[in-house]
């Protein structure tokens, strides 16, 4: 087999264990080199494609190797690794003086590693692809996958095994050291410093993070300060702690509300007690931490739907180290992650970005700033179930698609016959869509266009599946309208990734566009355009469709009293129980001002009655506080239409629905009609 041969100048043979098992895996020939001189005769012995290199080694910098490297191998593609390197003066020594392809942040996982990899080259460097069959054949991709994984869970349970006893040696050069042994203090920050980068590869995080807390104790003793005996004491005690990796509970099931629950972290008590405000306000559970370690405790003991960190917990980008454990955990490597900081300068983004921040909060933030952020990582973190079309004349590879696809979080539909596809569309109503190019009757290219002309289905995600990949297809593809495209044979990884990654921008995308800010519902055009569809399904299931129009009793009378402000907090409050209370196929929206549309498919009067009548209940129930701190209720009236019964379009039940609300008000509010 032909393969791409990658110098792995790497002193720390732990990281090479993994990182080499991990690209041998994947086609890649690795030459091992741990020191510059073994890295030279690397050089001189075999051609190389690539290089990864580290940012500190025996003797030498990174830097120092690479721009010796560039005397001979000018054009040789490198990748730089290190924990440090972050600034963006180094950052463009590396990539503009050096050449550095780019950097790697230190502990990095091999799968990001080989994603680098693979970028440097103009052709994967891959072994061979498997022929169109290979979806048909998931179960043994399945056990090399499974061959691969095992081999890493083995190392990572042969490197979890040598901790203790690399703390142990570790401890043993720190007493010399502080008895004045120079070189024992320099082979200790050696030690430390590779498990400041390796133990994070290996998934011990925790351990990385103490690692790098007692490397920047060691460091100023390099230089020849004075050691401070009670910080190395407590840092190497925290180190030890780590690397007993204690089993960890799995998380707990996420509670019933609807506003979710958000971790605060933060040294600043006057802000957490901000945060607890803002929460009450907005209707969001907020716990709250003020250092790593508690943070880590809050997040094992309950559900939490993501987390707000200030980026300067403790010292400069110490909330980074918040993010890293908190990953670390078994139960909460995909927890959402927000920061919050006084500048926001591009180097702490760029940080917190590598951390795994998906959202930056400047200093002070608002309580309308709080519930966005909130929203966001709930949605996040408790996403709706996604609707995929896969439409190919192939029923077996509708079958590989779906087996690929179909989760808890993930349903998959198919369709073999593309001149069906607008009535797929309208009874399924998927949130992405799949496209064989090559089908009898209109191609992959024919359907997409026919897409963008038609208003409804303009914005709907399209991915393309093909064998061919030349420049002719990739432009008639973005031609037609397509958003992505997926070579034949398809790799399940990359599907996956493909299809989560476009699902996720255009949930993200919508809800900027046509959700209200203050209720979370739909505005009224995305409203009316969810029930006519609603209303089109019906028809063609033979089943009813109740449309209710509700409205807030003496809504001005509540403004005028109790503020405007206490106004808004009901209008909110109304809209999450409306948002939370229903299924995922009844459509809820902000009408206007204190209106608000629910359409019910498949309910009759009766029935929509019984549900409208309980979230009635919930709502009288709930005790609201006014501007000045007087409690107050408040009840809804509603009016209810039901098709074919009460009209066959959706103005018609519009106007049915509003005479019965205002039935419902003549005859003293805090009533249903229908």
């Amino acid at each position: 087999m032909s393969s791409r041969t990658l110098l792995f100048l790497e002193d720390d043979k732990d990281l090479q264990s993994l990182v080499g098992t991990f690209l041998r895996e994947k086609g890649y020939r690795v030459e091992p080199a741990r020191s510059a001189a073994e890295a030279q005769a690397v050089l001189t012995r075999v051609p190389v494609d690539a290089a990864i290199v580290d940012g500190l080694l025996p003797g030498m910098t990174g830097a120092d190797f690479i721009r010796e490297l560039r005397k001979t191998q000018p054009k040789l593609p490198i990748l730089f690794a290190s924990a440090f390197w972050k600034d963006l003066k180094s950052h463009e020594l590396l990539t503009r003086q050096l050449g550095v392809v780019r950097i790697i942040h230190k502990p990095y996982k091999p799968e990001e590693l080989l994603v680098w990899v693979n970028q440097l080259f103009p052709a994967p460097a891959l072994p061979p692809p498997p022929p169109p069959e290979a979806l048909e054949e998931a179960e043994e991709v399945d056990v090399a996958v499974d061959d691969l994984a095992a081999s890493l869970a083995a190392l990572n349970a042969a490197y979890g095994a040598r901790l203790k006893e690399k703390v142990a040696a570790l401890e043993a050069l720190l007493v010399r050291g502080r008895g004045g042994d120079a070189a024992a203090l320099e082979e200790a920050y050696t030690v430390v410093h590779k498990l400041h980068g390796t133990a994070g590869s290996y998934g011990f995080a925790a351990v990385s993070i103490r690692a790098g807390q007692l490397e920047a104790v060691l460091l100023p003793a390099r230089a020849g300060a004075p050691v401070d005996a009670a910080a190395l004491d407590a840092a190497f005690r925290t180190l030890a702690a780590a690397a007993s990796v204690p089993v960890k509970p799995a998380a707990a099931a996420p509670p019933q509300s609807s506003g979710g629950v958000v971790l605060v972290v933060d040294e600043d008590a006057k802000l957490l007690a901000e945060a607890e405000h803002m929460g009450r306000q907005v209707g969001v559970g907020v716990v709250t931490a003020r250092t790593v370690d508690a943070a880590c405790e809050v997040a094992r003991r309950q559900w939490v739907d993501g987390v707000l960190v200030h980026l300067d917990l403790g010292g400069p980008l110490g909330g980074l180290a918040v993010a890293h454990a908190l990953r670390a955990e078994e139960s909460l490597p995909v927890l959402p992650l927000a920061v919050t900081g006084a500048r926001g300068v591009l180097e702490e983004r760029v940080a917190a970005a590598h951390a795994g921040a998906s959202l930056f909060l400047p200093r002070p933030f608002t309580a309308r700033d709080f519930s966005a952020a909130a929203e966001r990582m709930v949605a996040a973190r408790r996403p709706e179930r996604a609707r995929v079309m896969v439409v190919d004349d192939d029923p077996d590879a509708i079958a590989a698609l779906t087996q690929s696809l179909a989760s808890d979080q993930m349903e998959v539909v198919g369709l073999n016959d593309a001149h069906g596809l607008m009535e797929a569309l309208a009874q399924h109503r998927p949130d992405l869509l799949l496209l064989d190019v090559q089908m009898p009757g209109p191609s992959g290219f024919d359907l997409c266009r026919i897409l963008r002309s038609t208003p409804e289905w303009q914005e709907l995600p399209v991915l393309l599946i093909t064998a061919h990949l030349g420049l002719e297809f990739r432009l008639a593809a973005f031609q037609a309208g397509a958003d992505d495209y997926l070579s034949k044979p398809v790799l399940r990884e990359e599907l996956r990734a493909r299809v989560q990654a476009r699902l996720e921008r255009t949930r993200l995308s919508r809800e900027r566009s046509e959700r209200d800010g203050l209720t979370g519902l739909l505005l009224r055009r995305p409203f009316l355009d969810g029930l006519r569809a609603r209303l089109a399904e019906s028809r063609r299931q033979g089943r009813p469709l109740a449309l209710c129009f509700l409205d807030v009793d003496h809504f001005k009378h509540v403004n005028d009293r109790y503020g405007h402000l206490a106004g808004d907090r009901v209008l909110m409050w109304l809209g999450r129980l409306l948002g939370a209370r229903f299924r995922r196929e009844d459509v809820r929206g902000r009408w206007g001002g204190e209106e608000f549309v629910v359409g019910l498919l498949g309910e009759d009067a009766g029935s929509a009655s019984e549900i409208l009548a309980r979230t009635a209940a919930e709502l009288s129930d709930m005790t609201f506080d006014g501007d000045t701190g007087e409690p107050f209720h408040v009840t809804f009236s509603a009016g209810i239409a039901v098709s074919p019964g009460d009209g066959d379009t959706v103005e018609a039940l519009l106007r049915t629905a509003d005479a019965r609300l205002l039935r419902a008000k003549e005859n003293g509010r805090n009533r249903i009609e229908a």
